[in-house]
């Protein structure tokens, strides 16, 4: 205990004596939790839409005010002539073309139905896919209201319809915030983690320092506790700080206890922390030790559920997904923030953390190497 306490000491004096990292610690993970969740929106406004009137009837003008009014979409075009528009497409003017026929207004009165054609630029396809969504969502309101007029009018029989009405749990207004912060948390948390403890055995070893501790009696695993517990409390610290912001900025208050959150990130920061201690005990300098935990990162973020939903992914990315920690706290964290979980219902996710975490460190254990 006394060699781990000297250690531990030479770890703190040298974290504090470096200005870089203490900005990396305490600044940046605060500017990129106030930056990314206005950026990371999963709405899409301004979406740049063109209309091909060649009906110029009542009801065609008042489906075109139905859908400029929502909000969504940025009206800029409007003419009779579809290979106009396609030149407004091919000019990136326009993200979705709708088509309306001549006789639409007609053949919807008469013939109880009326076809429109909608034409999307793909070259985006979330904004596409999206685009199209709230276009079609907006068309069948404004079908459901011209059926209400003519049910009024009355224009024709009443059918038996089933009604649907929907409630959100967990986050009724569909914030995306509540939704998105925790999981930038967890990333920054995973970056600072895993990035530091990467290059720290690395820069040990081009100063020249790992050597006077290699010929010392000090044993492998008072070493990496000595790297990793500095680190360690210094995540929880960062945590500490993305709550607070959390709550200040975008009012997010956890359903759940912060207990519940404290006791999975520490098993989890063990987890990143021993995978960065790895990388560094694997690497020869800290450019090296930096690429690999870039490499790691990128898998991390993109298959870790922050941006896209794993159930919808294919079945062999979802096996990756099972080794990937980013994904586990992820889910934790919406978990007790939205839905107010406890440790009984996350202890699945916590034993699978452990195991990273005794993994992990073990394996940096066993292959740092005492060299004299």
């Amino acid at each position: 205990m006394r060699t781990l306490r000297f250690l531990l000491q030479k770890e703190f004096r040298q974290i504090f004596r470096d200005p870089s990292i203490l900005r990396i610690i305490l600044i940046m993970p605060v500017i990129q939790l106030l930056i990314l969740p206005w950026a990371a929106d999963y709405e899409m406004k301004n979406i740049k839409l063109a209309v091909v009137n060649q009906d110029g009837s009542e009801y065609a003008r008042q489906l075109v005010n139905k859908i400029t009014s929502s909000g969504y979409f940025e009206l800029t075009a409007y003419t009779a002539s579809y290979d106009e528009v396609l030149r407004e497409v091919e000019k990136d003017n326009a993200d979705v073309v709708l088509q309306i026929p001549v006789q639409f207004e007609k053949k919807l009165v008469k013939e109880d139905e009326a076809a429109l054609f909608m034409a999307v630029n793909a070259i985006n396809g979330v904004k596409a896919g999206i685009g199209s969504a709230y276009l079609r969502s907006i068309i069948q309101d404004y079908n459901r209201e011209v059926r209400l007029e003519w049910i009024q009018m009355p224009r024709f029989s009443t059918e038996t319809q089933v009604a649907i009405t929907s409630s959100n749990w967990f986050n009724p207004l569909m914030n995306y915030k509540y939704f998105m912060v925790p999981g930038i948390l967890v990333i920054l948390l995973t970056m600072v983690g895993t990035n530091l403890a990467a290059i720290n055995i690395v820069k040990e070893k081009e100063i020249g320092t790992i050597e006077q501790i290699n010929v010392t009696p000090v044993k492998k695993y008072h070493f990496i506790l000595g790297k990793l517990i500095p680190f360690w409390i210094l995540g929880l610290l960062v945590l500490t700080i993305g709550l607070i912001i959390s709550r200040l900025f975008y009012g997010i208050l956890p359903a759940g206890s912060f207990l519940t959150i404290y006791v999975f990130a520490a098993v989890y920061l063990l987890a990143v922390l021993g995978l960065g201690l790895l990388l560094s005990t694997y690497s020869t300098n800290q450019q090296q030790a930096m690429l690999l935990s870039f490499f790691l990162m990128m898998i991390f973020i993109l298959l870790g559920g922050l941006y896209t939903s794993i159930d919808s992914m294919p079945e062999w990315a979802k096996w990756i997904t099972r080794f990937n920690p980013v994904s586990y706290f992820i889910e934790v964290m919406r978990m007790v923030i939205l839905k107010g979980s406890t440790l009984a219902d996350i202890k699945s996710h916590l034993l699978i953390m452990s195991g990273f975490a005794i993994g992990f460190n073990a394996w940096a254990v066993i292959s740092y190497r005492k060299r004299s």
